[in-house]
């Protein structure tokens, strides 16, 4: 199916996402699911105004939390938003945190990934000899900027940097896990950017990810087991009003980071990240052609 709608800049809403479109915090006109050779998406939104314009995808549902991050069908959501124009993603997603550094609530801007996820398709390019994309810097650092720029304008305190260690779930993590990841340089652990981003790379899509922190990872800090409660009590009352606080601020990050993307200075090569295997032949210039034997 052929879809006529173009629009360059996206939204992977995570965590909380569904709680927005439901409260109409996040309103557009519900495009709905989009036909890829992998699935369908999540429905998408179509968001605008005289200043600016958006599509919207909630990752894990549009009206509860009905796929955990395992589940998620990424290859469909990232082709469906490349079929409809778009260039550029930011993605959110609610971490816990290993670094102690970071404070509940705190919005990181993520420049790493750790992959510890197993059993999920996390390539266009199964059973073909293309794919060998460099993975440095692994998030957009146009994107970045414009994240940045928004953040700082809304007077929004943010971390610049962290790396996110991505888990298979939909378990948490042991204790010993977090120690592993620790070890390894791991600021963040979470479920989701994993494989967005690197689908998005394939596809030579800018993308970048904002992370709120929803608590402190297993064994960071002393907390007992309270039944009932999310994250069985990883996170008090107090810590789950900040976060929540803070997730009613997405849709201004998000229309503001929409406003100023048009007028970001393009600093990266994620357009042309396939650029070697168009040069050899392996590839046409019609991204369609070169997703094969699906």
């Amino acid at each position: 199916m052929k879809y006529n709608l173009k629009v360059p800049f996206a939204v992977i809403g995570g965590s909380q996402a569904y709680n927005l479109l439901q409260r109409g915090s996040i309103n557009g006109k519900r495009i709905g699911e989009i036909q890829t050779p992998f699935g369908n998406s999540q429905p998408i939104y179509h968001i605008s105004d005289s200043s600016y314009e958006m599509l919207f995808l909630s990752r894990h549902g549009e009206k509860g939390y009905s796929l955990t991050a395992p589940f998620v069908n990424y290859r469909a959501n990232i082709y469906a938003l490349k079929e409809l124009g778009v260039k550029h993603i930011v993605s959110w997603s609610g971490p816990g945190a290993i670094n102690k550094a970071y404070k509940i609530g705190e919005f990181v801007i993520v420049d790493d990934v750790i992959d510890e996820t197993h059993d999920r398709e996390f390539t266009f390019f199964k059973n073909q000899g293309i794919g060998f994309i460099r993975q440095s810097p692994v998030f957009c650092p146009t994107l970045k900027k414009s994240i940045t720029k928004s953040l700082n304008t809304l007077h929004i305190y943010f971390s610049d940097r962290g790396t996110y260690v991505c888990t298979q779930g939909p378990r948490l993590e042991t204790p010993a896990e977090i120690k592993k990841y620790k070890s390894y340089g791991g600021d963040l652990v979470g479920m989701t950017l994993v494989p967005e981003v690197f689908l998005a790379k394939e596809l030579e899509l800018c993308y970048a990810s904002i992370c709120y922190v929803t608590n402190y990872a297993e064994g960071i800090v002393d907390r007992p087991f309270k039944a009932g409660e999310l994250f069985e009590g990883l996170s008090d009352n107090t810590e789950r009003k900040t976060v929540e606080d803070n997730v009613s601020k997405f849709p201004t990050i998000i229309t503001n980071i929409a406003k100023n993307i048009k007028q970001q200075k393009i600093i990266c090569q994620c357009q042309s990240s396939m650029e070697r295997y168009k040069k050899r032949g392996d590839i046409g210039t019609d991204w369609h052609d070169w997703i094969k034997d699906i």
